[in-house]
């Protein structure tokens, strides 16, 4: 068997709108000023305290749990009022075709907690579709390789026919690190040029080129014909 996991945000879905509401009840609770944009964003993978901590700095650890809860109050009341992240382009053609394929197990490792990836499969019809699903109150932050080993230890998968898909520098570091490979998307939060410094075996730029990169890694289509 094959276990393909992806990222969430930046990777799957769309959420950047969100993830700055998020930051800016953040950093007003602490009465500290918003980072840039850019800045704000590539933080985007990384689990919300050590994300946080980043952004603010180590002059102002002694605010990042109540930033953290002031963050995640905001993505609870906007989901209340109905708002979704929506999927990128193809994402959910690509989900299709891998379930459709008996070879083939699904999972999610994502800096979001549990109840941001039970949303995002409710909210797009995906329930029951990742296998495993590895969250940042399950384990370590990205790059640190827990969430992938957490992985193939749920599913018996090979390290040799496991991939990490995601959109930064820290899914390729978490893929290395755990030792499987790694695939970029262009279309998130990190340069296609910062994903192969990290590792990747590739960068697609549309979720149409996914079959066929991952053909490469892995040569399936000869091994299971």
């Amino acid at each position: 068997m094959y276990l393909v996991i992806f990222d969430c945000d930046g990777t799957l879905i769309d959420s950047q709108a969100a993830i700055l509401h998020g930051l800016e009840a953040a950093f007003r609770s602490a009465d500290l000023k918003m980072p840039d944009r850019r800045a704000a964003l590539s933080i985007v993978g990384l689990s919300l305290e050590v994300a946080l901590l980043r952004l603010a700095g180590e002059e102002n650890r002694q605010h990042i749990q109540s930033m953290a809860e002031a963050y995640r109050t905001s993505q609870i009341a906007l989901r209340e009022t109905g708002a979704t992240d929506p999927l990128y382009p193809g994402a959910m053609a690509a989900l299709d075709l891998l379930s459709a394929r008996d070879d083939v197990l699904l999972g999610v490792a994502t800096g979001k907690a549990l109840r941001g990836v039970v949303h995002m499969e409710e909210s797009h019809g995906l329930t029951g579709r990742f296998i495993t699903r590895q969250t940042a109150d399950r384990a370590p932050s990205k790059p640190h390789p827990a969430m992938i080993h957490q992985a193939m230890e749920e599913t018996g998968a090979d390290p040799h026919r496991t991939v990490m898909i995601g959109d930064t520098s820290f899914d390729m570091e978490m893929a290395k690190n755990a030792g499987v490979a790694a695939l970029g998307v262009s279309w998130g939060y990190h340069d296609a040029e910062l994903l192969t410094d990290a590792g990747a075996r590739g960068v697609i730029d549309h979720f149409d080129q996914l079959d066929a990169a991952l053909s490469g890694i892995f040569d399936w289509k000869k091994e299971v014909a």
